[in-house]
């Protein structure tokens, strides 16, 4: 079977024409055929599925399809609560762990009809590296499997690149779901903070955290966000607001969208490759033919946002986690042990100290972007590197393109832009501001449509993967 998008399975199912036990017996054939190259599934939920997907044929057969989503073969990173399947945030620590309920937004995607068909691999409590030392490998870029895929959504993003599900969950805290989305060439959307609620989801850095979907298209991304987001009142940090309306139509165009650019990101505080910069070229010029306007602003330096971020998540990583690294130090990997214990030599302080910058970066960002309705940059600086070639202190030793926003509480969402010269994805990321992830979801789309990159896809044979059309 041809891998869908969930929007072309959803209309075919709809019309009857695809059976949603066929197509979640495709994809469980598929995780069978390749995943052992890829390690992306820690858990795969075979028989649940299945019956599932019986259940989602007798709705659509009797016209009773609970919506776009019923019978659509979806996966939950290994951070978010699944009632009866283990929760191991890919950790010894959790190892055999089972809740006894779901995650908020697990159970309203559950509700919706999609089919989970299991648990996804990871960064180890979405801060340790690509770890050896854990009882489960770690995911591989499904475009070479001898490279990265970032983290810490590693699994949801290697899963959908290589078709084993059509969409999945991620969290992210300071672009677990951006830089993974990035470097396996799939749709990444970090919704606005709050608006999705992470009730259920195995906290990092509360004040930080997000919820939301890597998907193969804007579209899909969009589809599983309307069922992920809403009011949670059991969530002191959920919004009670909803996004604007994310459908995504043929007559939709970005005419009269401001596009903001801050070059000074990615040509000198972060230079990026030329095949990024030429992505992202494309998309600007794609843009602006339909109409969007572009324009330079000035944003502050993304050193201000990374160090910001980075005491603030070290501090509430260790503060979340303190009790059982001091009592069961061993249960975790080297690199988790290491990077918790930057929080532990943080003081009060500097702790105040970074609340107070993170709130002048709020505003100053707001300022920066009065005239404009998105901000546009690379979405990683280069393509994903060799495993071996991962720094050890990863995203701590350089800043990135995803702290503005993650400090922030903006939407953002990246999006594959083309390709490198060693055939490696290379990405976008557009950012709006808090509420706004109608307008991410038209600019990405508007892109997807104009080009032909959502047409290529990795193949996996005998563990070595190449592109295909």
């Amino acid at each position: 079977m041809q891998i869908p998008t969930i929007a072309e399975a959803s209309n075919l199912i709809h019309k009857r024409k695809l059976s949603p036990v066929e197509l979640i017996d495709a994809c469980l054939t598929r995780i069978e055929s390749v995943d052992a190259s890829l390690n992306a599934f820690i858990t795969v939920t075979v028989d649940r599925a299945r019956q599932e997907a019986i259940e989602a044929e007798h709705r659509m057969m009797k016209g009773e399809l609970r919506g776009r989503l019923d019978g659509i073969p979806i996966g939950h990173k290994d951070i978010l609560f699944t009632k009866g399947v283990q929760t191991s945030a890919h950790s010894k620590h959790l190892k055999g762990w089972v809740p006894e309920g779901d995650a908020h937004v697990v159970r309203s995607l559950a509700d919706a009809g999609a089919i989970s068909l299991g648990k996804l691999a990871m960064h180890e409590f979405a801060l340790g590296g690509p770890s050896f030392d854990l009882p489960w490998p770690p995911a591989r870029n499904p475009w070479d499997t001898r490279r990265f895929t970032s983290g810490s959504s590693s699994g949801t993003a290697a899963a959908v690149a290589a078709g084993l599900i059509l969409g999945g969950t991620g969290t992210d805290t300071a672009g677990s779901i951006a830089a993974p989305a990035a470097l396996c060439g799939v749709v990444g959307l970090k919704p606005t903070y709050g608006l999705c609620s992470k009730r259920g989801i195995l906290p990092l850095a509360p004040s930080l955290d997000h919820v939301g979907p890597l998907c193969w298209t804007a579209e899909d991304c969009a589809l599983l966000l309307e069922e992920m987001a809403g009011y949670d009142r059991e969530d002191p940090a959920s919004a009670k607001r909803a996004p604007a309306d994310l459908a995504v139509r043929a007559e939709d165009n970005v005419r009269g969208i401001r596009i903001g650019i801050a070059s000074d990101w990615h040509e000198t505080e972060h230079p990026v490759t030329p095949a990024v910069k030429e992505g992202l070229d494309r998309a600007i010029s794609v843009w602006t033919e339909q109409g969007a306007h572009v324009d330079q602003v000035t944003m502050p330096r993304l050193e201000e946002y990374r160090a910001t971020c980075f005491v603030i998540l070290t501090a509430e990583a260790y503060s979340v986690h303190e009790k059982a690294l001091r009592s069961n130090p061993s249960d975790f990997g080297e690199q988790l042990r290491l990077r918790l214990l930057l929080g532990a030599t943080l003081s009060a302080a500097d702790y105040v100290n970074a609340v107070r910058q993170r709130r002048r970066l709020c505003m100053a960002t707001a300022a920066a972007t009065a005239d404009v309705d998105v901000i546009v940059t690379a979405g990683a600086a280069n393509g994903a590197p060799f495993m071996t070639d991962v720094p050890r202190w990863g995203d701590l030793e350089k800043p990135g393109f995803y702290e503005p926003f993650n400090i922030t509480g903006w939407p953002s969402i990246v999006f594959c832009s083309g390709f490198g010269i060693d055939h490696m994805p290379v990405s976008v990321q557009i950012a709006a501001k808090p509420f706004m992830e109608h307008k991410l979801i038209q600019l990405a789309a508007a892109f997807e449509k104009a080009t032909n990159f959502r047409n290529i896809r990795p193949r996996i044979t005998n563990g070595q993967a190449r592109a295909f059309c």
